[in-house]
Protein backbone atom coordinates (compact mmCIF):
# COMPACT_ATOMS: atom_id res chain seq x y z
CA UNK A 1 0.00 0.00 0.00
CA UNK A 2 1.63 3.52 -1.15
CA UNK A 3 0.72 6.86 -0.21
CA UNK A 4 0.07 9.13 -2.73
CA UNK A 5 -0.32 13.28 -2.49
CA UNK A 6 -2.87 15.03 -5.20
CA UNK A 7 -2.91 18.49 -6.04
CA UNK A 8 -5.75 19.46 -8.07
CA UNK A 9 -8.11 16.65 -6.85
CA UNK A 10 -11.38 17.80 -6.58
CA UNK A 11 -12.34 17.95 -10.47
CA UNK A 12 -11.10 16.55 -13.37
CA UNK A 13 -8.21 13.85 -14.24
CA UNK A 14 -7.08 14.62 -10.62
CA UNK A 15 -10.35 13.13 -9.16
CA UNK A 16 -10.44 10.58 -11.23
CA UNK A 17 -6.83 9.79 -10.55
CA UNK A 18 -7.37 9.88 -6.56
CA UNK A 19 -10.57 7.47 -7.39
CA UNK A 20 -8.69 5.02 -9.86
CA UNK A 21 -5.51 4.97 -6.57
CA UNK A 22 -7.90 4.51 -4.09
CA UNK A 23 -9.58 1.59 -5.98
CA UNK A 24 -6.44 0.11 -6.07
CA UNK A 25 -5.83 -0.41 -2.67
CA UNK A 26 -3.70 2.76 -1.75
CA UNK A 27 -4.08 6.14 0.14
CA UNK A 28 -4.56 9.61 -1.28
CA UNK A 29 -3.70 12.74 0.54
CA UNK A 30 -6.43 14.69 -1.99
CA UNK A 31 -5.53 18.48 -2.08
CA UNK A 32 -7.99 21.15 -3.25
CA UNK A 33 -9.48 24.50 -2.86
CA UNK A 34 -12.71 23.16 -1.76
CA UNK A 35 -12.87 19.46 -0.91
CA UNK A 36 -16.51 19.10 -0.64
CA UNK A 37 -16.77 17.34 -4.33
CA UNK A 38 -14.93 14.87 -2.48
CA UNK A 39 -17.41 13.80 0.12
CA UNK A 40 -18.19 10.78 -1.69
CA UNK A 41 -14.92 9.02 -1.61
CA UNK A 42 -14.50 10.16 1.34
CA UNK A 43 -17.36 7.76 2.93
CA UNK A 44 -16.60 5.10 0.52
CA UNK A 45 -12.62 5.12 1.56
CA UNK A 46 -12.80 6.47 5.18
CA UNK A 47 -9.20 4.81 6.22
CA UNK A 48 -7.49 5.29 3.02
CA UNK A 49 -8.83 8.95 1.92
CA UNK A 50 -7.24 12.23 3.33
CA UNK A 51 -9.01 15.48 1.83
CA UNK A 52 -6.90 18.35 2.61
CA UNK A 53 -8.23 21.90 2.02
CA UNK A 54 -5.27 23.27 0.20
CA UNK A 55 -4.44 26.48 -1.55
CA UNK A 56 -0.97 24.82 -3.07
CA UNK A 57 0.45 28.35 -3.87
CA UNK A 58 0.66 29.09 -0.12
CA UNK A 59 3.89 27.87 1.38
CA UNK A 60 2.30 27.22 4.72
CA UNK A 61 -0.35 25.36 3.07
CA UNK A 62 1.85 23.24 0.97
CA UNK A 63 4.02 22.14 4.24
CA UNK A 64 0.59 21.50 6.26
CA UNK A 65 -0.42 19.31 3.31
CA UNK A 66 2.91 17.32 3.47
CA UNK A 67 3.05 16.73 7.34
CA UNK A 68 -0.72 15.88 7.35
CA UNK A 69 0.14 13.06 5.09
CA UNK A 70 2.90 11.78 7.03
CA UNK A 71 1.13 12.30 10.11
CA UNK A 72 -2.09 10.13 8.57
CA UNK A 73 -0.04 7.77 6.84
CA UNK A 74 3.24 7.95 7.97
CA UNK A 75 5.04 8.51 4.59
CA UNK A 76 4.78 9.64 0.89
CA UNK A 77 5.63 7.56 -1.91
CA UNK A 78 4.25 9.82 -5.14
CA UNK A 79 3.60 13.21 -5.40
CA UNK A 80 0.71 14.15 -8.47
CA UNK A 81 1.43 17.89 -9.20
CA UNK A 82 -2.06 18.21 -10.86
CA UNK A 83 -3.34 21.26 -10.28
CA UNK A 84 -3.60 24.17 -13.02
CA UNK A 85 -5.32 26.51 -14.49
CA UNK A 86 -5.46 28.59 -17.92
CA UNK A 87 -6.44 31.63 -19.18
CA UNK A 88 -6.57 32.37 -23.43
CA UNK A 89 -5.87 35.41 -25.80
CA UNK A 90 -2.90 36.54 -27.29
CA UNK A 91 0.67 37.31 -25.52
CA UNK A 92 -0.33 40.85 -25.86
CA UNK A 93 -3.68 40.34 -25.00
CA UNK A 94 -3.73 38.95 -21.49
CA UNK A 95 -3.38 40.69 -18.38
CA UNK A 96 -0.46 40.62 -16.36
CA UNK A 97 -1.92 39.87 -13.00
CA UNK A 98 -3.80 36.65 -15.18
CA UNK A 99 -0.14 35.26 -16.70
CA UNK A 100 1.30 35.58 -13.33
CA UNK A 101 -1.60 33.57 -11.69
CA UNK A 102 -0.84 30.48 -14.43
CA UNK A 103 2.71 30.75 -13.48
CA UNK A 104 1.85 30.88 -9.65
CA UNK A 105 -0.46 27.90 -10.01
CA UNK A 106 1.48 25.55 -13.00
CA UNK A 107 4.67 26.49 -12.18
CA UNK A 108 5.81 28.09 -9.21
CA UNK A 109 2.98 25.97 -6.62
CA UNK A 110 4.37 22.68 -8.34
CA UNK A 111 8.33 23.33 -7.55
CA UNK A 112 7.22 24.36 -3.91
CA UNK A 113 5.46 20.72 -3.25
CA UNK A 114 8.26 19.29 -5.21
CA UNK A 115 10.97 21.13 -2.08
CA UNK A 116 8.10 20.21 0.31
CA UNK A 117 7.76 16.32 -0.42
CA UNK A 118 11.99 16.01 -1.34
CA UNK A 119 13.29 15.55 2.34
CA UNK A 120 10.90 12.67 3.11
CA UNK A 121 11.78 10.98 -0.37
CA UNK A 122 15.28 11.10 0.42
CA UNK A 123 14.70 10.23 3.81
CA UNK A 124 13.00 6.82 2.72
CA UNK A 125 15.62 6.46 -0.61
CA UNK A 126 12.67 6.68 -3.25
CA UNK A 127 9.39 7.54 -4.02
CA UNK A 128 8.24 9.45 -7.73
CA UNK A 129 7.00 13.10 -8.71
CA UNK A 130 4.67 13.35 -11.19
CA UNK A 131 3.78 16.29 -12.53
CA UNK A 132 1.09 16.81 -15.14
CA UNK A 133 2.45 19.00 -17.83
CA UNK A 134 0.75 19.11 -21.04
CA UNK A 135 1.12 18.86 -24.87
CA UNK A 136 1.04 22.91 -25.22
CA UNK A 137 4.96 22.29 -23.19
CA UNK A 138 6.25 21.09 -25.69
CA UNK A 139 4.15 21.77 -29.05
CA UNK A 140 3.37 25.98 -28.05
CA UNK A 141 -0.06 26.88 -29.56
CA UNK A 142 -1.38 30.89 -30.81
CA UNK A 143 -3.63 32.03 -27.88
CA UNK A 144 -2.35 29.84 -25.04
CA UNK A 145 0.87 31.28 -24.78
CA UNK A 146 1.61 31.83 -21.09
CA UNK A 147 -0.21 28.45 -20.52
CA UNK A 148 2.37 27.19 -22.73
CA UNK A 149 5.06 28.83 -21.32
CA UNK A 150 4.45 28.04 -17.66
CA UNK A 151 4.30 24.02 -18.85
CA UNK A 152 7.39 24.29 -20.91
CA UNK A 153 9.08 25.84 -17.67
CA UNK A 154 7.61 22.13 -15.86
CA UNK A 155 9.27 20.35 -18.33
CA UNK A 156 12.47 21.99 -17.80
CA UNK A 157 12.64 21.53 -13.62
CA UNK A 158 11.85 18.29 -13.90
CA UNK A 159 14.22 17.43 -16.46
CA UNK A 160 16.70 19.00 -14.42
CA UNK A 161 15.56 17.04 -11.08
CA UNK A 162 15.09 13.76 -13.07
CA UNK A 163 19.44 13.82 -12.62
CA UNK A 164 19.68 15.39 -9.58
CA UNK A 165 17.45 12.48 -7.90
CA UNK A 166 17.85 9.21 -9.77
CA UNK A 167 20.81 8.29 -7.68
CA UNK A 168 18.76 8.43 -4.28
CA UNK A 169 16.01 5.67 -6.02
CA UNK A 170 13.81 9.05 -6.69
CA UNK A 171 11.66 8.91 -10.25
CA UNK A 172 10.26 11.30 -12.01
CA UNK A 173 7.27 11.46 -14.94
CA UNK A 174 6.10 14.08 -16.98
CA UNK A 175 2.19 13.59 -17.87
CA UNK A 176 1.80 15.27 -21.63
CA UNK A 177 -2.36 14.64 -21.89
CA UNK A 178 -3.65 16.23 -25.17
CA UNK A 179 -7.52 17.93 -24.86
CA UNK A 180 -9.29 15.89 -22.35
CA UNK A 181 -12.34 15.52 -21.39
CA UNK A 182 -11.66 17.50 -17.59
CA UNK A 183 -14.35 20.10 -17.81
CA UNK A 184 -11.31 21.94 -17.91
CA UNK A 185 -13.34 24.06 -20.77
CA UNK A 186 -15.59 25.42 -18.69
CA UNK A 187 -13.54 26.63 -16.14
CA UNK A 188 -10.99 28.74 -18.53
CA UNK A 189 -11.67 32.22 -19.10
CA UNK A 190 -10.59 34.91 -21.86
CA UNK A 191 -7.77 37.29 -20.44
CA UNK A 192 -7.44 40.69 -21.29
CA UNK A 193 -9.03 43.24 -24.19
CA UNK A 194 -8.88 42.01 -27.50
CA UNK A 195 -6.75 43.48 -30.03
CA UNK A 196 -7.88 43.53 -33.67
CA UNK A 197 -4.40 42.79 -35.09
CA UNK A 198 -4.81 39.22 -33.27
CA UNK A 199 -8.10 38.79 -34.68
CA UNK A 200 -6.93 36.28 -37.53
CA UNK A 201 -5.28 34.07 -34.75
CA UNK A 202 -7.17 34.64 -31.94
CA UNK A 203 -11.18 34.62 -33.29
CA UNK A 204 -10.71 30.49 -34.88
CA UNK A 205 -9.87 29.97 -31.38
CA UNK A 206 -12.56 31.87 -29.31
CA UNK A 207 -15.26 30.86 -31.91
CA UNK A 208 -14.59 26.85 -31.31
CA UNK A 209 -14.51 27.41 -27.52
CA UNK A 210 -17.83 28.79 -27.89
CA UNK A 211 -19.45 26.12 -29.75
CA UNK A 212 -22.38 24.45 -27.88
CA UNK A 213 -20.70 21.16 -28.57
CA UNK A 214 -17.17 22.22 -27.78
CA UNK A 215 -16.43 19.64 -24.93
CA UNK A 216 -17.05 16.90 -27.14
CA UNK A 217 -15.43 18.59 -30.50
CA UNK A 218 -12.31 19.09 -29.13
CA UNK A 219 -11.51 17.20 -26.78
CA UNK A 220 -11.31 13.74 -27.97
CA UNK A 221 -9.46 12.66 -24.61
CA UNK A 222 -11.25 9.90 -22.10
CA UNK A 223 -10.17 11.56 -18.54
CA UNK A 224 -11.06 7.86 -16.73
CA UNK A 225 -8.80 6.36 -19.32
CA UNK A 226 -6.16 8.91 -18.72
CA UNK A 227 -5.94 8.40 -15.19
CA UNK A 228 -5.94 4.78 -15.89
CA UNK A 229 -2.69 5.41 -17.65
CA UNK A 230 -0.90 7.50 -15.17
CA UNK A 231 -1.39 4.81 -12.90
CA UNK A 232 -0.20 2.21 -14.30
CA UNK A 233 2.88 4.23 -15.53
CA UNK A 234 3.82 5.36 -12.38
CA UNK A 235 3.33 1.79 -11.06
CA UNK A 236 5.61 0.41 -13.45
CA UNK A 237 8.97 -1.74 -13.20
CA UNK A 238 10.64 0.89 -15.60
CA UNK A 239 8.71 3.96 -16.18
CA UNK A 240 8.58 6.28 -18.69
CA UNK A 241 10.42 9.98 -18.30
CA UNK A 242 7.19 10.99 -20.24
CA UNK A 243 3.84 9.76 -20.43
CA UNK A 244 2.10 11.19 -24.02
CA UNK A 245 -1.72 11.02 -23.77
CA UNK A 246 -4.13 10.87 -26.69
CA UNK A 247 -3.70 10.91 -30.10
CA UNK A 248 -3.89 14.48 -30.79
CA UNK A 249 -0.74 15.08 -28.43
CA UNK A 250 1.34 12.36 -30.18
CA UNK A 251 0.72 14.30 -33.36
CA UNK A 252 1.50 17.72 -31.73
CA UNK A 253 3.91 16.94 -29.69
CA UNK A 254 5.68 14.74 -32.99
CA UNK A 255 5.25 18.74 -35.22
CA UNK A 256 6.86 20.00 -32.30
CA UNK A 257 10.22 17.49 -32.61
CA UNK A 258 9.93 17.43 -36.07
CA UNK A 259 10.15 21.17 -36.31
CA UNK A 260 13.11 21.19 -33.68
CA UNK A 261 14.92 18.79 -35.60
CA UNK A 262 14.85 20.65 -38.61
CA UNK A 263 16.34 23.58 -37.08
CA UNK A 264 18.99 21.31 -36.15
CA UNK A 265 20.10 20.38 -39.11
CA UNK A 266 19.40 24.03 -40.63
CA UNK A 267 22.34 25.20 -37.83
CA UNK A 268 24.48 21.97 -38.24
CA UNK A 269 27.06 24.10 -39.98
CA UNK A 270 26.81 27.03 -38.59
CA UNK A 271 26.73 26.91 -34.43
CA UNK A 272 30.18 26.02 -34.21
CA UNK A 273 31.08 28.83 -36.40
CA UNK A 274 31.13 30.97 -32.63
CA UNK A 275 33.78 28.41 -31.29
CA UNK A 276 37.30 29.27 -30.35
CA UNK A 277 39.70 27.87 -32.52
CA UNK A 278 40.99 24.74 -31.16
Amino acid sequence: MSTWIITGAATGLGRLLAEHVLAEGHRVAAAALDVDPLRDLAGRYPDTLLPVTADVTDADARARLVEATRQQFGRIDVLVNNAGIDFIGAVEEQDEADYRAVFEVNFFAAVGMMRAVLPTLREQRGGTIVNVSSMDGIASLPVNGYYSASKFALEGITDALAGEVAHLGITTLLVEPGSIRTGIIGRTRVSGARIADYEPAVRPFLDAVALPDAATLLFPGDAAASAAAVYAEVTAPHPRRRLILGSDALANVARAVDLLQEDVAANASTAGNVDYPV
